[in-house]
């Protein structure tokens, strides 16, 4: 059971023009627009990467302004966050355990990222309806080779309400605006 105490939310590479062409990425700015906030409702750290800014540009406007409100980009160059100096520091000093991932490419660099994270001991959710590929196939089949992995399948309103664990509060209420 996710215990928002033991959570950090990592989202991978959502920048550039690749996040404009990624498959249904509508859809996906939207999930994780909600993803985002909702962690915020939970009071759940952010890490947030970006694969060569200078080259590949930034992460998307819109989401880049909600989790700015906690922190910056960490760069990186492998396809791993792991690999990033910054984001392994910031996630061990963390302390948490539970690791919620989203973001692009899901068959490249969310799974290396995944990989890496389920090798050193983390445990990891994927939110399936916050990740994608440019190609349909290869979103599923990164979601496929992260399940046999070891990582734990969710969906962003699933995710959530797991989180909340009970039908009643403002912060229910609040979720329940977020979602709807």
């Amino acid at each position: 059971m996710l215990k928002a105490e033991d959570c950090i939310l990592a989202i991978v590479d959502v920048q550039g023009k690749l996040a404009q062409v990624v498959d249904n990425s509508e859809a996906l700015h939207q999930k994780l627009s909600t993803l985002i906030q909702g962690a915020q409702l939970f009071e759940i750290p952010t890490l947030w990467l970006e694969q060569l800014p200078e080259k590949l540009g930034h992460t998307t406007p819109s989401l880049a302004e909600l989790l700015s409100l906690e922190n910056q980009p960490i760069a990186k160059e492998h396809f791993s966050g792991w690999q990033a100096e910054g984001f392994r520091r910031s996630l061990i000093q963390s302390g948490r355990k539970q690791v919620i991932l989203a973001g692009i490419e899901t068959h490249i660099c969310v799974y290396q990222t995944c990989r890496d994270l389920l090798e050193q001991g983390y445990q990891v959710h994927l939110v399936c309806d916050c990740v994608s590929s440019r190609a349909p196939e290869n979103k599923q089949l990164g979601i496929e080779m992260m399940r046999d992995y070891g990582a734990r399948l969710q969906n962003v309103e699933s995710l959530l309400f797991e989180l909340q664990h009970i039908a009643q509060g403002d912060r229910f209420r609040a979720l329940l605006k977020l979602i709807k």
